[in-house]
């Protein structure tokens, strides 16, 4: 009926003539590339010799994911200040308990492995209702020129703050979000 997202990752325009904004998520995509894309690189290629790692050492494991929270998060390098240790652990037992490690990691080489939703291929329209919260700090923000053409955009929220983890960082300031925005489809 309706969708709300924190994260529309959607592919930029093709062509050179971009508006000033458009060239800052540029800039910054090219940013988080640089710092973040061993990240990615190494889930999209291989992913099976990383996660047999992980699935080894809880320590391995959990500094992975720490260091996602720390740099993904509006938490200024101080992860704690945002996550509680019980949070952190918790969220890292959901991955420990049942063994979901690879699995959780997998996605990655099968998405950037399936020509069908490959970058390089168009992005199918999103026709039902959407709303798009963005939050400052998540690296992985596209502008809203960018959404408007992969999406029916009715709704753009630019957070004043939290990041990639809204669910756990600003609970309060997603869930108003997401309540303003299905109200009118229930």
């Amino acid at each position: 009926m309706a969708v709300h997202t924190n994260y529309a990752f959607v592919p930029g325009p093709m062509n050179d003539e971009l508006p000033p904004e458009d060239m800052e998520a540029c800039s910054a995509q090219e940013a988080m590339d640089f710092d973040e894309g061993a990240y990615h690189h190494i889930q999209e290629t291989r992913s099976d010799s990383l996660t047999v790692a992980q699935a080894d050492s809880p320590a391995g494991f959990a500094a992975w994911v720490i260091e996602k929270f720390r740099s993904w998060s509006d938490c200024d390098g101080d992860v704690e200040s945002v996550f509680s240790k019980d949070l952190l652990c918790t969220n890292l037992m959901f991955y420990w308990a049942p063994a979901s490690i690879a699995s959780a990691a997998r996605i990655y080489w099968e998405t950037a492995h399936d020509p069908f939703r490959h970058w390089g291929w168009p992005n199918p329209q999103i026709l039902a209702p959407t709303a798009i919260a963005s939050f400052p700090k998540d690296p992985f923000q596209r502008p809203r020129s960018w959404c408007e053409r992969h999406f029916n955009l009715k709704r753009w929220t630019r957070m004043p703050r939290g990041g990639h983890f809204p669910a756990m960082e600003q609970p309060q300031l997603l869930l108003g979000d997401v309540r303003a925005f299905l109200r009118d489809y229930r």
